[in-house]
């Protein structure tokens, strides 16, 4: 077992921006960071600048295909140069394709800044695959995607598969650790066929949970708590474009300070804020190569990492500095099969550096973490787009909210009812995808007695 003196894990895992994006202007990096980067497209030179925007009009794409692309060359920081490049072959129409190149100026995101600031960064922490969401949550969890990569593409292109692989919940719970997933509107774990046994369907929490369980008695909290933000309009807060980022900061804060109210708990707690992949957002650090984590490759080779993402370790027992060891998902993976004699979780994870030394290097209880933070108000936001049409993200969280409707048991006069309220619009594709994933989970809670 590891030797630090950390007794819960809390990971809150946002969407889709690099490292540059988010955190290059913070004094702490920016005294470490590599030359600005460019990118030449259309017989023009985009540079990497400050002045990212809160909402974008249009989402990045970031399919393996496209990630290739961005990181077209040989590996070398001036080759890093297909970011504009894809961004303006989706939408010919934007009139800055240079935005993929723009970072966050230092204190736009108030929450995340200050801890960034107050912590350890990690600053070469990689997304574990060249791709989009779905696939680098599985490995996060998991240390697999069982070979896949792609998203589905709309309702009638599912593109759904079996994950019925080992995840860190079952070797958590052959441990008999208590764990929780604490979400906004879906839980993006019900990816793997053995969160829907009641038995782990009952361990999923709606967010307000999380607030009640951090003010409450520190034994009761879980050992590992797994934080979704909400990933679905009205009220999303994950950071993926075109929401507003700011409602993400505000998550960030509210976790902290949730945690940092409750001293009994903030001293014995590590939270790591993270993003599970760049989203199609500059950053000048070419991937390295990665260990497959076993013999799938139906869909990608696995060979390499994807982009940086934001990474930051906080907690009052690891110090204010940068780490700067190559991580990715499956160091967290690793970290925590070490720390709790966790039983294996692929060939990837159980090569993975973590950041162990961090907790290792601190036994002392820090005194001189922020009480509280601060991020700004959502009134100065754009108004939220209507919904015209759903995101791939969107259509993706509603093909496996249809999956796991087919898994139940439930009316069917209910379920023709509700699908009959798709065909309205994309917003009550939505509101019908959060139905049944609440539908389900309460099914399932209701088999297990609780």
């Amino acid at each position: 077992m590891s030797g630090d003196a950390i007794e819960h894990v809390i990971v809150l895992m946002l969407e889709n921006r690099s490292f540059d994006h988010i955190l290059a202007a913070c004094p702490k990096i920016k005294s470490m960071r590599l030359p600005a980067g460019t990118n030449e497209y259309d017989g023009k030179t985009y540079r990497q600048q400050p002045g990212a925007a809160r909402q974008l009009e249009q989402d990045p794409v970031h399919e393996t295909p496209d990630v290739l692309v961005q990181l077209k060359g040989n590996g070398s920081i001036a080759q890093n140069g297909g970011f504009v490049l894809d961004y303006a072959h989706h939408y010919p129409a934007l009139a800055d394709p240079g935005e993929v190149m723009k970072y966050h100026d230092f204190g736009a995101l108030p929450a995340i800044h200050q801890l960034a600031e107050a912590f350890t960064v990690c600053d070469h922490w990689h997304a574990s695959v060249p791709g989009p969401t779905w696939v680098n949550r599985l490995f996060a969890l998991s240390g697999t995607s069982l070979g896949r990569v792609k998203m589905p593409h709309g309702i009638l292109n599912l593109n759904l598969h079996w994950y019925d692989q080992p995840t860190l919940f079952d070797r958590l719970n052959e441990k008999n650790r208590d764990w929780r997933v604490y979400y906004g509107d879906t839980p993006l774990s019900f990816l793997f066929v053995h969160q829907w046994s009641p038995e782990n369907a009952v361990r999923h929490h709606h967010m307000m949970a999380f607030y009640q369980d951090a003010a409450g008695d520190p034994a009761k909290f879980p050992s590992f708590a797994f934080i979704e933000p909400a990933y679905l309009q009205p009220g999303a807060n994950d950071a993926h474009p075109p929401h507003d980022i700011i409602e993400s900061d505000l998550l960030v804060a509210s976790v902290y300070n949730a945690l940092r109210a409750n001293s009994a708990l903030w001293n014995s707690t590590l939270l790591i804020v993270l993003f599970d992949e760049h989203g199609g957002f500059y950053d000048p650090v070419p991937p390295p190569p990665a260990l497959p984590p076993d013999h799938h490759a139906e869909e990608y080779t696995f060979n390499r990492l994807g982009v940086r993402v934001p990474a930051l370790l906080i907690s009052p027992l690891v110090d204010n500095g940068v780490f700067s060891e190559t991580l990715d998902h499956t160091s967290l993976l690793r970290y925590l099969q070490v720390k709790w004699s966790l039983g294996e979780l692929g060939a990837r994870t159980a090569q993975a550096r973590t950041f162990a030394s961090v907790l290792d290097q601190r036994r002392a209880v820090r005194t001189d973490t922020p009480e509280h933070v601060t991020s700004t108000q959502t009134s100065a936001a754009k108004p939220a787009p209507q919904v015209e049409a759903l995101t791939e993200h969107q259509a993706a969280i509603v093909a496996m909210s249809q999956n796991l409707e087919s898994m139940g048991d439930e009316d069917p006069a209910v379920v023709a009812a509700r699908s009959r309220h798709v065909l309205t619009g994309p917003q009550s594709q939505i509101d019908a995808a959060v139905d049944r994933i609440d539908s389900f989970l309460a099914r399932q809670k209701a088999k297990f007695g609780g």
